[in-house]
Parts: structure tokens; sequence; C-alpha cells
């Protein structure tokens, strides 16, 4: 099995599991929300933090520019809203510099190439191909050029999809990639999330699977890292309440806590799958069988 290096670390089976808090667009465009979504990251012990980096006049599709939509900004339209919601140049350098000081990792999935551009222009740990953007394959050279490595959700995605664009990491990105399961609803119902695919997608591509969740509870998370999931993504949230469409899938700081305290040691309870005595085991064995 690969391993691919993340932050100085190895990641990779018998490794900690790697933890993204998947800010996201939770911040609402407030940069005190996603100061306080940072200090949760870091105070819960998760590894990185993501943000999403998009060019509204490139991703908002034309049909949907001008429609109507009611925001804490009032009645304004859609283009609009996303712009209240992108932060830009001074919004990360400021984030970069947040991060160094506490010191936690920080990165963001990328919607396009004025955005691939802007975010290699940081010393981030990796760059983030959203679902979306999985058969995009001149998107995912340039990415891969940029020397970081690549993960990849897979969410929508059928197998001769993934079956391409693997092809083209293996060739583009030497190897330097992770592919996440995830299904894309938002909330994903349990009976959709069809964990056992991570088992699949390892087997078949023989490289770090992760796992990114956009379900309601925590243990499917716990499972997919007790079934090989190497790096797990989570939507967080100050808040289930707050305005926006992905705070209601997210999880509030306190489930944070618990799920990094549910995965951390997962790796080592299911050891190395090979039958054998420990030390430990060793000394009892001389004390009830004389040998």
């Amino acid at each position: 099995m690969k391993t691919i290096k993340i932050d100085g670390r190895i990641i990779g089976e018998q490794q900690p599991v790697y933890m993204i808090a998947e800010i996201g667009l939770n911040h609402n465009g407030d940069m005190q929300i996603a100061k306080k979504l940072i200090d949760a990251a870091f105070a819960t012990n998760w590894d990185c933090v993501k943000f999403q980096k998009r060019t509204p006049e490139i991703c908002v599709p034309e049909h949907q520019k001008n429609v109507m939509r009611d925001t804490p900004w009032g009645r304004i339209t859609y283009l609009e809203y996303r712009y209240k919601v992108e932060f830009e140049k001074e919004q990360y350098d400021r984030i970069d510099k947040y991060c160094k000081e506490k010191p936690i990792s920080w990165t963001a999935s990328i919607w396009d190439m004025k955005s691939l551009e802007f975010l290699i222009g940081y010393d981030v740990p990796f760059i983030k191909i959203p679902s979306a953007k999985l058969t995009e394959h001149e998107y995912i050279i340039e990415a891969s050029k940029s020397g970081k490595p690549l993960i990849l959700s897979t969410g929508m995605s059928t197998i001769e999809e993934i079956d391409a664009v693997v092809n083209i990491l293996e060739k583009h990105a030497k190897g330097s990639y992770a592919l996440m399961h995830t299904n894309s609803t938002y909330p994903a119902p349990k009976e959709d999330l069809n964990l056992r695919v991570i088992g699949f997608l390892k087997e078949r591509y023989n490289c770090i699977i992760g796992y990114s969740g956009h379900e309601y509870d925590l243990e499917p998370t716990v499972v997919a890292v007790a079934l090989g999931a190497s790096i797990i993504e989570r939507h967080v949230t100050l808040d289930h309440n707050m305005w926006g469409s992905d705070h209601f899938a997210s999880i509030e700081v306190h489930g944070m806590g618990m799920l990094h305290k549910r995965v951390k040691d997962i790796g080592v309870f299911l050891g190395d799958g090979i039958k054998k005595l420990s030390e430990k085991e060793i000394e009892i064995r001389k004390k009830l069988r004389g040998y």
C-alpha cells in the first residue's frame, strides 16, 4: 500500500488518521467566525482546517448569476451573495498568519484555475479537488504541477470516471495523492453512505483512501477509519442553526472533540493483523502455563 507525506507526516496504514476540519463557507464571510473555527480545530487537536476558494464570476453558472436570494445582507443576486461569502487575499493572509501562530495547517478546495494559482501562492500542505471537479482532467494536471499532494473527493463519480482520474494522477502527481470516499448529498442519508466502498477503493487503486462525511452523526466516520480510511474530513460549524447551506450537515465544536477522541487510537487497536504474542502476554503465559 502506498503512503503519502502531509505536513512532514507519513499518512497510511498503521499511522494516526489525518483529520481535516472543513470550514468551507461556514464562516459566512466573517473573519471572526473563521478564527473561532480555527481555534476549535486547534483546541480539539485536528490536523488541518480547510476552506473553499472560488472565483464567483467563473464558477457561478450564467443562468444563476441574477437569481435573487434572501440573505443576511438583504435580497441580492446569487452572484452578489457568492462574493459576500468569498474570502480574498487580505482575508487569506490573515488566515495564514493566524494558523501559523497556533500552529495549525490550512488549505482550501479549489474550484477554478484562477483559484488554483491563488492557493499555490501559500505554503499549504496539500490541494483539495472537490467531487464536482473530478472529471476536469486538464485542471487536475495543472494542480499536479504544483508539487503538492492532491486529495480528491469521489462523490457523484462512476468507477470509470475514478479509473480515468487515477491514471492521470499516477502519471502527473507521481503517486502523491489520496482519494476520499464520499456521498455528495448534504446531509447524506445513512443508507447511502456505503462505507464498504473504502475497502473496494483501497484494493482497486492501492493508494491512500480517506472519507469525507456529510452525515449528521459521528459514528459513520469512526467506522470509516476502522474500515481503513487514513484521512477524514468533516464540515464544522459553531452552531447548526446558523444561516447557510452547510451548517446543518456539519459537526459542532463539542462533536469535533468527541470525534477526535474516538478515532485517534483506532489504528493502534487494529494492529498489523499478524497473530503473535505480545511481551506482556508472554509474561502472563509463563505464569498461567508455566512456559
